[in-house]
């Protein structure tokens, strides 16, 4: 499994923060041939000199990462500061290709000399004004063998960019990873569904609906059945109500946690319909969801714990992908996720981002937290 060192820092420049980054992360690991580097949008006009600078004093060529509005590194999390954070590894030469819009991903009939698939699974990347996002990403995972593409959204202030041995924009870019290489991955949500009185999921049916807009949920007025669902929770402020919830979209057929979190973008009092930031289809299920820090806390743990237990030991290294509204705006404190993972997985090279989206089992997903392990 690959040898993996990590550095992060903030810093006014770019040139002090990549210095004090580099000294975190020496010395670089034998044979260290991958690297993962996130800057915050700050240093977005500096990506080019900050690629130069790591790729020149790691001696490590391939790269691959993005720009947020935050970057993770280890156990600190840099909101809305200038900040980098990087990782290096020694992976084995047949066990990875950076892939964009550039360079294609190795097809799937490619095999290791171990006999395992090069397209295995993918680290990946997205611009968020890519259209059609979520169907490029699925697309992407119809490209690898296990179909499991994990990453996040670039988020910036100004522009979004990616790093893929360039500084690119558009698209998807990233790294893919061959069956030689034992990834282990997590969602945690940071909602939590409305449970009626007797603690059951309030799961309801879309009976009608048009576009993105619902009009009626098991045979009622949509907006009526929302207010149902938030109970005391309703101040009779619509306005807020629709900007403290969310709509959740089950995946699987059992209707069970996984399930995506969308904003509710229009309410029609008079008409009684719900509009959400998704397209939904007639007889598909549906959920409301209350943003929830205490679940959010719990879930993380809950997840992290469910891993640390599939792994058996401490990882070599990971990837964190946090939403931008989870961080210090959802649970009050910086650093709360990176503090609550390493305090469930111990000491360990992770770097990450704060993204404008999620990625996970080839679905584009918001309001998580997508935890990568290198076993």
């Amino acid at each position: 499994m690959p040898a993996l060192r990590c550095g992060h820092a903030g810093a006014a420049t770019w040139r002090q923060a990549a210095r004090l980054a580099l000294a975190r992360l020496l010395p670089v690991p034998g044979g260290a041939n991958l690297g993962f580097l996130y800057l915050s949008d700050d240093f977005a006009a500096d990506a080019a000199q900050l690629l130069e600078f790591f790729r020149r004093e790691t001696g490590v060529s391939d790269w691959v990462g993005t720009v947020g509005l935050g970057v993770i590194g280890e156990d600190v999390e840099y909101m809305n500061m200038p900040s980098v954070s990087v990782m290096v590894g020694a992976f084995p030469e047949d066990g990875f290709r950076v892939f964009s819009g550039r360079s294609r991903p190795p097809p799937l009939d490619e095999h290791t000399a171990n006999g395992r698939p090069v397209a295995h699974c993918a680290l990946v990347h997205a611009d968020p004004g890519t259209p059609d996002l979520a169907d490029l990403v699925s697309d992407m995972a119809g490209k690898l063998a296990s179909g499991f593409a994990v990453g996040g959204v670039s988020s910036s202030r100004g522009e979004a960019l990616q790093i893929a041995n360039e500084v690119l924009r558009g698209g998807l870019s990233g790294v893919v990873l061959s069956g030689d290489i034992d990834l282990r991955a997590g969602v945690t949500q940071g909602c939590t569904p409305l449970r009626s009185a007797d603690r059951s999921r309030r799961t309801h049916r879309i009976t009608a609906c048009r576009g993105n807009v619902i009009e009626s949920l098991d045979g009622r007025p949509a907006l009526e059945v929302f207010v149902d669902d938030l109970g005391d929770a309703f101040d009779g402020d619509l306005v807020r109500a629709a900007s403290g919830f969310l709509a959740g979209l089950p995946l699987d057929e059992d209707e069970s946690a996984d399930f995506l979190a969308r904003n509710i973008v229009g309410l029609d009092s008079r008409a009684g319909l719900l509009a959400v930031a998704a397209q939904i289809e007639e007889g598909a299920p549906i959920m409301f969801c209350r943003r929830d820090a205490m679940a959010a806390r719990e879930d993380l743990a809950r997840m992290t714990r469910r891993l640390a237990e599939r792994l058996g030991r401490a990882p070599q290294g990971g990837l964190y992908v946090s939403c931008i509204a989870r961080g210090a705006n959802l649970f009050g404190t910086p650093s709360e996720e990176a503090k609550i993972i390493r305090r469930e997985l111990g000491s360990f090279p992770m770097v990450g981002f704060f993204a404008n989206g999620e990625i996970a089992h080839a679905r584009l997903y918001a309001y998580t937290g997508v935890l990568v392990l290198f076993a």
